[in-house]
């Protein structure tokens, strides 16, 4: 009971602490702020920011096109060539749906370029939240090219680049009220049986020597184009995979990857094949996935984006192909859920690399040295009630109380080159840890007794400034006698 009424008389006070520092001007935005909102409601209306990288390509255009024509989205392209994504966005785009469209410029090959997108899109959005982020951007070099900082082009522009841009982008996202973070993957998250040349991280040794010239593949090894083109890909779906066991429980963000089934021309034009010919190809055990149309690849790209069925997070989406997917489109109830592709698309189970925690844990610590990046510490959500915080910090106190009792017991050294059992002297630690708590939970109850009833009276604490007498023993055996009705007046003492 008496535990009982001192969290009764904690939590009152804790929760009207508030009032204390409650300042009515509080409540009323700056400025600054209401400019912003009212600039940002001008040039976005009630639309939804979109950024998608690369997308001057055929596919990213198409994708952009695709989520302009909902008139739900304003959409910042981005390429390395802002004249033809100029050029290429007129000639997609209607004239209605230009003006929802902002190009920006940003190297890829460059994480001081990627930086300054971040921070010009920072000034532009004024205080509107990012909604969609499509990491879209992908490079094939068969032969190894290096990129500006001096690392293997076809790393820092598939991975490395959205790692930085996705941590840069991440705590504005959380203000949006459905923030989804898209990785544009490939089929190696999903492969059973792996067609040569196979994504494999090893160690991460060339990661970890710095992946500088000459180290040009994150194994440490020889580098092979086709190989370091799915490695990146491997990189993407374990780092969204991380991405939702660190925050999607904090930030409400949903990260997925998706892998739409494209072979972008401009991508693989005039250049060796990803899959290598192979026994199990030649034999048609093993097919890889049929390439499709960049406008059916946009297309599922927009429906990961936009539709409510596809904001679960932690998955990589996938589509299905061949008799399987006719049959699935003829369950579709009408037309335009068999063109959206609602019925063919499906969760796919990633393989044993994208669940490889500790691999994955490296190549995160690892990335964000080499980029020199910060990302936001992770947390999980806590219940602000104040009567919650006070119960979790007594029981905290008595798990430490018991810990501290178990802990006492253990090894030691004998003296003579081996152990032996530590005495425990549990009275002892469980006398200190007493104090302990019971001093915590004193001052506790002494300050909701300040702040409920005032402080306590001074003369209780210090006692009265009245003399003193000292009685003589006859004076003493005359009061208790007259107490009990025994005095008789005039009889003698005897001491």
């Amino acid at each position: 009971m008496k535990a009982l009424l001192l969290l009764t008389l904690v939590a009152n006070v804790a929760a009207f602490k508030f009032l204390a520092n409650f300042k009515a001007a509080s409540l009323i935005p700056r400025p600054s702020a209401m400019l912003k909102k009212r600039k940002a409601k001008l040039i976005y209306g009630d639309k939804k920011l979109a950024v998608i990288t690369d997308a001057s390509s055929s596919f990213g255009l198409q994708t952009a096109a695709e989520l302009l024509r909902t008139e739900e989205y304003h959409v910042f392209g981005l390429s390395n060539d802002l004249e033809k994504m100029r050029a290429a966005a007129g000639a997609e785009f209607a004239t209605s749906e230009l003006k929802h469209f902002t190009p920006l410029q940003v190297e890829l090959s460059s994480f001081e370029s990627v930086n300054a997108f971040c921070n010009q899109l920072d000034k532009l959005k004024l205080n509107r939240p990012i909604s969609r982020l499509i990491c879209n951007a992908a490079v094939y070099q068969p032969e190894v090219a290096w990129s500006t900082d001096g690392h293997a082009e076809t790393q820092q522009v598939n991975f490395l680049s959205h790692f930085q841009m996705v941590a840069r982008l991440l705590p504005g996202m959380t203000k949006s009220d459905d923030p989804r973070v898209v990785l544009v993957g490939k089929a190696t998250a999903e492969e059973p049986v792996t067609v040569y040349p196979r994504a494999d991280l090893s160690t991460l040794a060339g990661l970890k020597a710095g992946f500088k010239n000459p180290i040009s593949m994150l194994d440490g090894f020889n580098y092979q184009g086709a190989k370091a083109y799915k490695d990146s890909k491997l990189c993407l779906s374990m780092l969204s995979t991380l991405l939702h066991d660190k925050y999607h429980k904090q930030t409400g963000i949903a990260f997925s990857t998706v892998y739409p089934g494209i072979d972008e021309p401009t991508l693989f034009e005039g250049k060796p094949p990803l899959n290598a010919p192979s026994p199990l190809m030649a034999l048609q055990l093993v097919k890889p996935p049929a390439p499709v149309s960049a406008a059916v690849a946009a297309q599922r790209i927009f429906q990961v984006c936009h539709d409510p069925r596809c904001s679960k997070s932690g998955v990589h989406w996938s589509w299905l192909e061949g008799k399987a997917a006719e049959e699935a489109s003829k369950k579709a109830e009408d037309d335009s859920a068999n063109r959206a592709g609602w019925e063919t698309i499906y969760e796919t189970e990633p393989s044993e690399q994208v669940l490889d925690f500790e691999l994955s844990q490296e190549l995160w610590r690892q990335s964000a040295k080499l980029t020199n990046t910060e990302w936001p510490t992770p947390n999980q959500p806590r219940s602000p009630c104040p009567t919650l915080v006070v119960i979790g910090a007594i029981t905290k106190a008595m798990n430490a109380k018991e810990e501290a009792k178990r802990t006492l017991e253990g090894l030691e050294d004998d003296g003579k080159g081996g152990l032996k059992v530590r005495a425990a002297v549990i009275g002892g630690a469980g006398t200190v840890v007493d104090v302990v708590v019971g001093n915590t939970i004193g001052r506790a109850g002494k300050l909701a007794q300040e702040k409920l009833l005032g402080g306590q009276v001074q003369e209780a604490l210090q006692g009265s400034f009245q003399e003193t007498k000292s009685r003589s023993l006859d004076e003493r055996i005359d009061r208790a006698l007259g107490e009990q009705g025994m005095r008789v007046p005039g009889a003698k003492n005897v001491a």
